[in-house]
């Protein structure tokens, strides 16, 4: 495991030491779920979130 700061509190997000586009990690300062969108290099966004209708 890596770590790398947060996109919204600047915080520690534990990151696989080759993480996968699609995985998401929570920030252990404010909880944000940030997915990941590339690898090289590492970029983040906020996760979406889960919606009603998903899964039907």
């Amino acid at each position: 495991m890596t770590t790398t700061a947060c996109i919204e509190c600047g915080g520690d997000v534990a990151i696989a030491v080759a993480p996968m586009v699609g995985e998401i990690a929570p920030c252990r300062d404010c909880g944000v779920e940030l997915e990941v969108l590339g690898i090289a290099p590492l970029e983040l966004a906020l996760a979406p979130e889960i919606e009603e209708d998903w899964g039907e």
